[in-house]
């Protein structure tokens, strides 16, 4: 695993450098991690920025320091496996998927290595996992078509909807609202407080890539674009307010369709994702142009 940073040296917070074109090309890697055996499967930063954790097919999780580029932890989860981590809203806490046993989601003590608490619910594999930006609730979506609505204080489900195809699943930026994907043709939006009344808003997403599979949706930081990731050579920029295709963001290498997951930086401006070549690629969110 590979970081970038611009300059030489990792930017303290107070000073961090405000993202344009010509900087956003000058990016260079900082360090490379080669702490895993296997494929890292999942990285998730902290609300601040300021903390990395990863998960890995090797079943590892390990915490990074941003500003030094060094390891503060690392913690296996050799029994359950681990994928889709994500941090709660502490840098001492995450949840996961797993790999092994079954398809319960797993609340991990990152300080004592202890599970807090487990969600049972999910029959196949869970393929997106979101926390609210503002509390204590999760989003997860699965192979079993469903998308389940959960609250780290009980092991209980909040609440079912299902969809009757592969949904992919983000709250907007407030965690007011969330965004539902389905049949890759199809974005739902649902008032949390309400959603089992239904969507009150539905998308038809121009279809112009049909052999690309949807693999996540996130919204940007304003709320007002919806990027949706694929495991093909495209991702979607969609207006978050009435659905119209903004920009296929296309250019970047996915031979071997992987589900690809693409960030917005978080200022909104731009958009880095991956590929299969090894290369990171960046797009301007306000032109759709390569800036990377």
């Amino acid at each position: 695993m590979t970081t970038i940073r611009h300059g030489e040296h990792v930017q303290p917070r107070s000073k961090m450098i405000k993202l344009s074109d010509s900087n956003v090309k000058s990016l260079v890697m900082a360090k490379s991690i080669k702490e895993n055996t296997m494929r890292i499967n999942s990285v998730n930063f902290s609300n601040d920025g300021m903390h990395m954790i990863t998960s890995s097919d090797d079943d590892s999780i390990f915490l990074f320091d941003m500003q030094s580029g060094q390891k503060k932890k690392n913690v296996n989860s050799k029994k359950y496996g681990v994928s889709l981590i994500r941090f709660s809203h502490n840098i001492s806490n995450a949840v996961h998927c797993s790999t092994k046993v079954d398809d319960t989601i797993r609340y991990l003590s990152l300080h004592d290595n202890k599970y807090l608490r487990y969600f049972p619910g999910h029959s196949k594999k869970v393929v997106c996992l979101c926390m609210s930006p503002v509390d204590d609730v999760f989003l997860s979506s699965s192979l079993d078509k469903t998308i389940r609505l959960w609250d780290l204080r009980s092991q209980n489900c909040q609440g079912l909807m299902s969809v009757g195809a592969k949904p992919v699943a983000a709250f907007d930026p407030e965690g007011l609202i969330f965004a539902a994907g389905v049949t890759n043709k199809e974005i739902k939006l649902y008032d949390l407080r309400s959603f089992d009344k239904g969507p009150f808003a539905t998308f038809k997403v121009v279809d112009d890539y049909p052999h690309c599979t949807w693999s996540s949706l996130v919204f940007s930081p304003c709320g007002k674009t919806i990027m949706i990731n694929t495991n093909g050579e495209c991702i979607k920029l969609i207006d978050a307010f009435n659905g119209n295709l903004k920009y296929n963001l296309v250019g970047h290498e996915n031979d071997a369709h992987e589900e690809l997951e693409a960030s917005f930086t978080p200022d909104g401006q731009f958009v880095f994702v991956g590929s299969s070549s090894g290369k990171i690629y960046g797009y301007s969110v306000e032109t759709g142009m390569s800036k990377l």
